[in-house]
């Protein structure tokens, strides 16, 4: 048997929580198996049981620290669906307004800090300058600093709306808790039109250092990241996308509809499967069928988040986004299964989000003072789903009379992802590492094929401890360990 030679991954990077990597290796070295393992426990669900439904909007921003608003809201959903409650309008637009803000804020932390040094660096630059320091060195200073200025006016916004940036607390069971001011919108408006400024220079970065870099664009579309599975996102009456609310559309690998349906109706399509290895769970389309984790039409794998969004609506409802997304397909076949088009994607959707976000800061309706409707009914079931940067977030509760939760069930984007960023380590890792011998770069592009999904494992899963170490664990032909990389 040939000696392997083992390259020590530590830690794995640029994710938002922390994960187990297992490489089995064949007689000749070669990946024969690579698992991306959670072994987190979730908690929410459970000790959520008891609480007054009203008090799940704040409880559930507790969840992450990254993405609070997504869960705020899709809480603040569920609660106007278990109420039976219809916000009025300036309550929805003001609700979507704080949430475009903070679209705009991770995506961009995203592409900047995360997966951004993948490109805008390089893939096999050193580890040290792949992050946010050696992006925000490679655009220019003064880019750089406007980059942080528009964190800090997303931000700003976010409080504005939010009452607090990082854990909002103005959503509540049938609108919200406030009406916003003519001197709040005077303030939004301009920090809107400096994002969108900051939207556009974004995705010109991304155009200059993918699509330009032949190198870049060809691994894009590399068959090393290339996955054939189903796709789920929302979109509103007209087939556009819509981030804040609408109707859930499925789409099959060739890009014929395969569902549409209300939120409240997910239980008939969606299933989960769970295997003994991990604590995150595998949802599976239950008109398919769990096959295990394989691609096609015939596996009931779907794929959520930026790329899932474009690659099931039809169009995008403001006009910049609208025609850099017409640019995207004239150039990758509709639908998308490059993995990392989710870079892609995700940058115009910061374009659209700033876009929508100036909309709705110039629109009267959100000035009304008439932004709550009082529930008044008997408590007892609802589902509330939101676009979450990610994908597809879904809040389902069940109370009794008194409006006490009697059961809790949460699907996560990076839970819905979960099947495809295993699936897709796997293929990474089979293309790019042959007879046991990798360098820095090769495994840094290995890494990649998570990266693009942004996973949160905060949201997906939550250790007891608070923490977990690290462990990367290197299999033999026989499956014995032969080293482990653990970091505590």
């Amino acid at each position: 048997m040939q000696k392997t030679r083992l390259i020590k991954i530590d830690p794995i990077t640029r994710l938002e929580g922390h994960a187990k990597i297992h490489i089995l290796l064949d007689k000749k070295g070669d990946v024969d198996e690579a698992y991306f393992q959670t072994v987190e426990l979730r908690g929410f669900e459970k000790f959520c049981e008891g609480r007054p439904v009203e008090e799940m909007p704040n409880i559930t921003t507790r969840i992450c620290g990254v993405c609070p608003w997504n869960h705020h809201l899709a809480s603040a959903k569920a609660a106007d669906a278990v109420y039976s409650v219809d916000p009025p309008e300036a309550a929805k637009k003001i609700r979507e307004l704080g949430y475009c803000a903070f679209f705009v804020h991770d995506h961009s932390t995203h592409f900047y800090a995360l997966g951004g040094p993948d490109f805008i660096v390089g893939p096999g630059a050193p580890p040290s300058e792949r992050n946010i320091a050696g992006v925000l060195k490679k655009v220019s200073v003064e880019a750089g600093r406007n980059v942080l200025k528009a964190l800090r006016y997303a931000h700003e916004i976010e409080e504005i709306v939010g009452g607090r940036a990082i854990h909002p607390v103005f959503a509540v069971p049938g609108g919200v808790s406030r009406p916003l001011s003519e001197s709040d919108c005077g303030k939004i408006q301009e920090m809107a039109k400096f994002l969108l400024d900051h939207s556009k220079f974004t995705v010109d970065i991304f155009e200059d250092t993918v699509l330009k870099n032949k190198k870049h664009f060809d691994l894009v579309t590399d068959d090393s990241y290339r996955l054939r599975t189903f796709y789920m996102g929302m979109v509103d009456d007209h087939g556009k996308m819509n981030l804040y609310d609408g109707r859930l559309r499925i789409i099959d690998p060739e890009g014929g509809q395969f569902a549409l349906f209300e939120p409240r109706e997910y239980l008939k399509h969606l299933s989960e499967h769970v295997e003994s290895w991990t604590y995150l769970k595998f949802p599976y389309l239950k008109n398919v069928g769990w096959k295990g984790l394989t691609e096609g039409k015939d596996s009931g794998v779907y794929r959520v988040g930026p790329l899932a969004r474009f690659n099931v609506a039809d169009g995008i409802a403001t006009p910049l986004a609208q025609a850099a997304y017409e640019k995207m397909f004239e150039i990758l076949r509709r639908p998308a299964h490059e993995t990392l088009a989710y870079h892609w994607a995700r940058v115009i959707e910061t374009l659209y989000a700033s876009e929508r976000l100036l909309e709705l800061a110039q629109d009267p309706d959100v000035r009304s003072d008439k932004v709550r409707t009082i529930p008044t009914a008997t408590p007892k079931e609802g589902v509330g789903a939101i676009e979450a940067p990610r994908g597809t977030l879904i809040h389902h509760y069940r109370t009794d009379p008194e409006g006490i939760m009697q059961a809790v069930n949460l699907i996560v984007a990076t839970t819905h992802n979960h099947a495809g960023i295993c699936m897709s380590v796997k293929r990474a890792a089979q293309s790019l590492i042959r007879k046991g011998k990798a360098d820095g770069e090769v495994l840094n592009m290995v890494e990649m094929a998570f990266r693009a999904y942004d996973p949160c494992l905060a949201c997906a899963t939550h250790t007891l401890p608070g923490k977990m170490p690290l462990e990367i664990d290197v299999y033999s032909p026989e499956k014995k360990l032969i080293k482990r990389m653990r970091r505590l």
